[in-house]
């Protein structure tokens, strides 16, 4: 004797309903909690980016800065060297021609200018700098310059330093996004001695 099929039994109105308001609470709570923990932790994301941000622009500038070399013009290696800017000149972009290179602060943000020379001979003198942004919210006081300068026996160097007697370069920069807040501001440090000064 065969049994009867039983019935497939699906869920009612009532229980749909509890189903659905089950999971757009459960959504509800989570989305809050998300942007919970994203306004709390937005400061601490700001300054972890501006962090990466200027430890990257760094290792750029100390690159640069190891590879300055005689201008187009026939200018030595390093321009000028002052506590919050560096004038000197560089290939950066491996396209054969030296650029003059300015790292320079500016409130609070440290640039980087590149002119390329032109004419013939080569000029660099008129010719329109292009500058971007290598770090924001640098907090270096008067008593914390970004820029120090070394000789050949590794002494410090008065600034407006000497630029014949520049052989190394340290970089100090600290960046803090608000520094009412915690954590305290983060010091980035990094060096470079130039290549070819003796080689040229």
């Amino acid at each position: 004797m065969k049994r009867a099929p039983v019935p497939v039994r699906g869920f009612t109105l009532i229980e749909t309903i509890v189903v659905i308001s089950i999971l757009a609470v459960v959504g509800v709570a989570i989305s809050g909690m998300i942007a919970y923990i994203y306004k709390t932790n937005t400061f601490l994301f700001q300054q972890s980016a501006a962090t990466d941000n200027a430890r990257r622009g760094i290792e750029y500038a100390l690159e640069n800065l190891r590879e300055a070399s005689y201008g187009a013009d026939g200018s030595y290696p390093i321009a000028s060297a002052a506590t919050s800017t560096v004038t000197f000149y560089a290939d950066v972009d491996n396209d054969g021609t030296v650029e003059k290179i300015r790292y320079y602060l500016s409130n609070g943000t440290l640039y980087r200018g590149v002119t390329n020379p032109a004419g013939s001979p080569p000029s660099y003198s008129g010719q329109t700098e292009a500058s971007t942004i290598v770090a924001n919210y640098v907090q270096n006081s008067t008593s914390t310059p970004i820029f120090n300068y070394y000789d050949d026996t590794g002494t410090l160097l008065s600034t407006p330093a000497d630029v014949s007697k520049v052989e190394s370069v340290s970089v100090v920069i600290g960046v803090d996004v608000d520094v009412r807040r915690a954590p305290v501001t983060f010091t980035l440090i990094g060096s470079a001695t130039i290549r070819n000064l003796k080689a040229q």
